[in-house]
């Protein structure tokens, strides 16, 4: 469907078919507003040496004028990661975000040095005016404070976004206000999009309050130094651990410097209430009673800087493991580090400590993601005419649309997209239209400019395929070979067991050469032609692509 003037526009830049780098956009005429702006962390060897992967702005470059503001829903990293990378690509007046999420921006901000952002904070009272958009909040339970789900009424309708959610009749903060999202359900929502991280795990998710009784034991039962590894994000998480610490008279020494982040910033916003006499540098704490001592640390998903790998491996600065240390992970593998973080248990074993990881046997983790139950609740408590799955893959996507089905929300009136698809409000109907640009950038440490698919397609070339230089000197004024080309290979094949196919392969390059120079050509059809015939030449020989580099090395005139 075409899009209209008075059309309201839904499409995400990030967030479809993976999870993280949450971005999501309502268009109304000359009003954009961006839902969150997250990452998505490499994770696995498909894309070496990239740190993050955020979306393509350009479409909201383009568009700049329209834009009105970034909205976020909380402050994890995959849904407020990319504020930076965004700031650096167009002009943002404001933020609007939780409190929080405020704090660890500005926080964020601060060591990137932007200064010039406005951040106005909100609560679940809060309305603002956008040009025909009204927006309102409502309060979710996550496993991070501050957590909302967002209105957004517009002149076609209703759209609700939930956020990150779960139902928790005993949450360690804010439960989620249930009574609000029924009558925004009474009130008519036409399009709802929810989280559907959790969408193939049936029932509900276990609550908070079982692991914090976990925790209490653990602590109860341990009489010797405790280390426990968790998400820094997970920051009730974090919270019930401290104040175990405190309770069971245990100081808390924190290694890793998101855990020291998150910590500082939520004490200061009063999410997390402990003395300052609880925490202690480690050339102070490390000398107490074992009993004493509870590390607190990163390092839950095996990676390979952070601080348990870094204790794991003893070539931690402060700390190495003793027999009979009890090494707590508090949290559960994500998809693809489960040998990563099963290689550190073995480690930790090995030189003596108690490992304790999530089982039937313990309650050391739960997830702040709704599962089936909790999402069919949503459903019920929002009964929306159209229904939007988004933050997640294909087959949570998938997933969840199903479930919808299963509350009477007919197939048709379920979208399962990709990014860059823009559904079409128009009067309380909603239609697929066209699609905006939604790539991927791949960021390298500090570098915000993005790397091209093509860098990291050289990257995962030269891993599995290696590379192969070709050293030519020629005479250039004559056309002339001045000696033998030179072949070395990295990567690819070892030279001294392969005389064989190099010396072909020096042969072929001078055949090449020979032939070429006839020709008076110029270093790029040398080039060319080089990498043209000892390419196809070693792919029939190894039947392996190397990237193929030529060295043209010109004979000084005298």
């Amino acid at each position: 469907m075409k899009k209209r003037k008075n059309d309201t526009a839904i499409y995400c830049l990030g967030g479809l078919g993976e999870v993280g780098k949450n971005s999501y956009c309502i268009e109304h005429e000359d009003t954009i507003l961006l839902v969150d702006a997250g990452v998505k962390f490499a994770g696995d060897d498909s894309l070496p040496g990239i740190d993050y992967v955020i979306p393509d702005y350009k479409y909201l470059k383009d568009n700049n004028d329209k834009l009105k503001g970034l909205l976020i829903t909380h402050g994890h990293e995959d849904h407020i990661g990319g504020i930076a990378f965004l700031i650096k690509t167009l002009k943002l007046d404001v933020i609007y975000a939780p409190q929080l999420a405020a704090s660890l921006i500005r926080k964020k901000l601060a060591e990137k040095k932007i200064t010039n952002i406005k951040i106005i904070q909100f609560d679940n009272n809060s309305i603002f005016k956008f040009d025909k958009i009204k927006v309102s909040f409502f309060k979710q339970t996550h496993s991070i404070p501050d957590a909302y789900g967002i209105v957004f009424n517009t002149p076609n309708g209703t759209i609700v976004t939930t956020g990150d959610y779960k139902f928790d009749l005993t949450p360690v903060g804010d439960m989620s206000e249930i009574q609000k999202m029924a009558t925004i359900g009474k009130n008519g929502v036409d399009l709802l999009m929810s989280d559907s991280t959790n969408s193939e795990v049936p029932g509900f998710t276990m609550s908070e309050a079982d692991v914090s009784e976990s925790i209490n034991d653990i602590f109860r039962n341990t009489q010797h130094r405790l280390i426990i590894a968790t998400f820094a994000s997970n920051v009730f998480r974090v919270q019930q651990i401290i104040q175990a610490a405190q309770k069971f008279h245990r100081k808390v020494i924190v290694f890793g410097r998101s855990m020291e982040n998150i910590i500082d910033v939520a004490r200061q916003s009063g999410i997390i209430k402990a003395r300052d006499d609880l925490f202690v540098k480690p050339n102070i704490g490390l000398t107490l009673p074992l009993n004493q001592i509870l590390i607190l640390c990163t390092g839950s998903q095996g990676e390979p800087l952070a601080a348990l790998s870094r204790i794991a491996n003893g070539s931690h600065k402060f700390i190495k493991i003793i027999p009979n240390d009890t090494v707590v992970f508090s949290s559960s593998p994500i998809p693809g580090n489960a040998l990563s973080i099963n290689h550190i248990i073995n480690k930790l074993a090995k030189a003596g400590a108690n490992v304790i990881t999530k089982s039937i046997l313990n309650s050391i983790h739960t997830s702040g993601h709704a599962s089936q139950g909790e999402q069919k609740l949503m459903l019920q408590l929002m009964t929306p005419k159209y229904f939007f799955p988004v933050h997640g893959e294909y087959r949570m996507l998938k997933a969840h649309a199903k479930t919808a089905q299963q509350v009477g929300i007919p197939s048709e009136n379920s979208f399962i997209l990709a990014n860059g698809d823009v559904l079409l409000l128009r009067k309380h109907q909603v239609f697929n239209g066209d699609r905006v640009q939604s790539d991927d950038i791949y960021v390298d440490g500090n570098d915000i400019s993005g790397l091209s698919t093509k860098v990291i397609r050289d990257r995962v070339h030269l891993a599995n395929n290696g590379l192969v230089a070709i050293m030519v000197a020629i005479d250039a004024k004559n056309n002339k070979l001045v000696s033998r080309p030179q072949v070395i290979s990295r990567g690819f094949v070892y030279m001294k067991e392969n005389t064989e196919l190099i010396s072909d392969t020096q042969n072929l390059a001078e055949q090449t050469m020979k032939k070429i120079l006839k020709q008076n050509p110029n270093f790029k059809i040398i080039k060319e032609s080089l990498k043209n015939s000892i390419g196809s030449f070693l792919y029939q020989k190894t039947y392996r692509n190397p990237i193929i580099i030529p060295l043209i090395i010109n004979k000084p005139e005298e």
